[in-house]
């Protein structure tokens, strides 16, 4: 075996080019430490391996607080856009959510341009086989050609390339997503240093040529007139530039599938992984919900300069003749041709419950873990834990306290700690049901949360903090000026019963009048003569705070409680078997998990609440003892 050379001393190296490594190698840069990032293809950078958007329900709030932190997945996707809608309009704010189709080459082309001309940041194609380990602490990688980098932190983001097979019927063989190589010799080394590695599985759809389609019997779903840009850099975003299309699975549909199931690679048992409960195959969907006459699919574009359309929904293992037989008994879809079969993918991946909170192994020093390497799924929470991975190595050179956003604080608080807390048995997607603080975490208030966060850690630039601390200010007048603006009966009761609102008897606030649901702050215009012209985002603000006002005082007071118990800080290296009351399985939970919190225990599944009881006793014990 030829000998391994050297090729190069770096700070930071990112293991994997997709939506994690992209941000980890991204923000270790700019915080002015030299990064190399390696993708087993060029081509894969930013790869949309399945679905060709960004945003939705939860994953927009992760985006805008990328985004808000000075990250670069909002500003990609503004560039790559050609539909915008806000989801979950119908409901409150607190789950309002941007969605946005990509043109995935644009997305491609414009994320790989981003790293080549980041200062601090090298690129190269490469596959990394190993790890250099010295006494527990990583050193660097080694490539498949033998060159050696030496490095002071390593980040791995390794997403589904790790160990990948595709499944498709029958027919399974080793490989990564969309064709691409995977990664083989780097899961078995791993192993060999001590890092636990499962299967999980994921899938795509097939993409189908849009020119065989029959688009006259699908519903259209046109983009929203009024579009609003993702990355709070931005102030507009130019308009919706194509539809999507929906139609529905029948009878017949299930009638092919179902006759086949045992052809399905999920259902014939090739597939060992676990596979998402919240993206399931159409397989999976029939045998689950059996009741369903039908499921809806969705007929989106890949880009504007293909014919390639993407058939959300339809996500199968089946054979490929099985494929086409059934989707051509879906209207609109008859004499559809394929361009690229649907396929499932399996992959290595480790348990998150063996990181710390920064994302950094616990038993492998400066070594780093991001995106689906982790056991997520979606590219919004591979982003998110890619920029707090990049950040963490930084602070572990610097010698600075880890990063870390708690779940009061963010959506990436949530989505790391559900992750290295409670660990997951599926590919973890992130909910706005997973956030008990979600009235607070919001996707429209991201920067006003976390914008003084990223300028503090180095990733917001003075300009763009100036542009924040400006907004605020705007904000706070616009709020005391309607606080102190009054209007008198004969002013607004005709007003009132034009938007079918109760007539008053004295002179009243705006803010009294915008607490009323059928009151908007537009509407106001008609009796608020002295207003002037304010951005939406500001007027949003406005108007979301005070018709909230009571909730989001609740929700603070809850915040504050769980402040106390996470602010209750627990040794790591506390002999729990030690500590009387506590029951054997909370000993050997907090024992593995090592919690840093008594707030961070209480999640811990297996630790009951009266555990928590003992457990709080115990450290007033301890600091009384101290104390005397």
């Amino acid at each position: 075996m030829a000998e391994n050379f050297y090729m190069g001393t770096y700070d930071v190296i990112v293991v994997g080019a997709g939506h994690a490594g992209c941000e980890a190698a991204l923000s270790s840069a700019r915080l002015g430490l030299r990064t190399l990032i390696f993708s087993i293809n060029l081509e894969a950078i930013a790869l949309m391996a399945c679905n060709p958007s960004v945003g939705a329900t939860g994953k927009a709030h992760l985006v805008r607080e990328i985004d808000a932190l000075g990250g670069e997945m909002g500003i990609n996707i503004d560039k790559a856009s050609i539909q915008s809608r806000m989801l979950n309009t119908a409901k409150g704010p607190a789950v309002h959510s941007l969605r946005m189709q990509a043109d995935k080459h644009i997305y491609h082309i414009e994320m790989k341009k981003v790293l080549e001309r980041q200062k601090n940041l090298d690129l190269k194609q490469g596959e990394v086989v190993d790890l250099i380990v010295e006494n527990q602490t990583v050193k660097g990688v080694i490539t498949k050609t033998g060159a050696l980098y030496e490095s002071k932190t390593v980040i791995i983001a390794t997403g589904t390339f790790l160990k990948g097979r595709i499944f498709i019927g029958e027919w399974s063989y080793e490989g990564g997503p969309s064709g691409l190589s995977p990664a083989n010799d780097l899961s078995e080394n791993l192993k060999n240093h001590g890092i636990m590695l499962r299967r999980f599985k994921t899938g795509t759809p097939a993409r189908v040529d849009g020119k065989t389609l029959n688009y006259d019997k699908m519903i259209e779903q046109p983009g929203d007139k009024e579009t609003m840009p993702f990355s709070f850099m931005n102030d507009h975003l130019h308009k919706s530039r194509v539809s999507c299309w929906l139609t529905y699975t029948n009878k017949d549909t299930h009638s092919v599938i179902l006759k086949n199931i045992n052809r399905s690679a999920l259902y014939g048992g090739q597939i060992e992984g676990v596979g998402p409960r919240y993206c399931p195959s159409i397989e999976d969907k029939l045998v689950r919900f059996s009741d369903k006459e039908r499921h809806q699919l969705f007929i989106e574009p890949e880009g504007l300069n293909t014919d390639e359309v993407y058939v959300q929904g339809m996500s199968t293992s089946l054979p490929e003749d099985v494929q086409e037989k059934f989707y051509r008994t879906i209207p609109g879809l008859e004499k559809v041709k394929f361009i690229r079969p649907a396929y499932a993918i399996e992959y290595d991946c480790i348990d998150p419950i063996d990181l710390n909170l920064s994302l950094e192994h616990k038993k492998l020093k400066n070594l780093f873990c991001a995106g689906q390497f982790n056991g997520s799924s979606g590219y919004e929470e591979a982003a998110a834990q890619g920029l707090m991975a990049g950040i963490n190595a930084v602070h572990k050179i610097r010698e600075k306290e880890p990063f870390i956003l708690d779940r009061s604080e963010a959506y990436i608080g949530v989505l790391i700690d559900d992750l290295v807390t409670k660990g997951t048995n599926e590919p973890y997607r992130i909910m706005t049901s997973r956030a008990e603080y979600r009235l607070v975490l919001r996707q429209d208030n991201a920067d006003l949360r976390l914008t003084e966060k990223g300028y503090k850690i180095g990733l917001i630039s003075d300009e763009r903090y100036e542009k924040f601390l400006t907004k605020k200010k705007l904000i706070k007048k616009e709020m005391d000026r309607v606080m102190t603006t009054y209007v008198s009966p004969t002013d607004i009761n005709l007003f009132l019963k034009k938007y079918n609102s109760s007539p008053v008897k004295n002179r009243v606030t705006l803010l009294e009048l915008l607490k009323r649901p059928e009151i908007t702050y537009n509407a106001m215009s008609e009796i608020d003569k002295n207003r002037s012209e304010i951005d939406d985002r500001i007027t949003e603000q406005i108007e979301i705070q005070i018709k909230y006002s009571g909730y989001i005082e609740k929700q603070m007071q809850q915040i504050e409680k769980f402040k106390k118990l996470e602010n209750r800080k627990l040794d790591p290296d506390l002999n729990y078997s030690k500590i009387q009351g506590l029951r054997i399985e909370a000993q050997q939970k907090l024992m593995t998990f090592k919690p840093l919190s008594v707030g961070q225990a209480s999640r811990i599944s297996g630790v009951s609440p009266a555990d928590i009881n003992v457990l709080l006793i115990h450290l007033e014990k301890e600091r009384r003892k101290n104390q005397r």
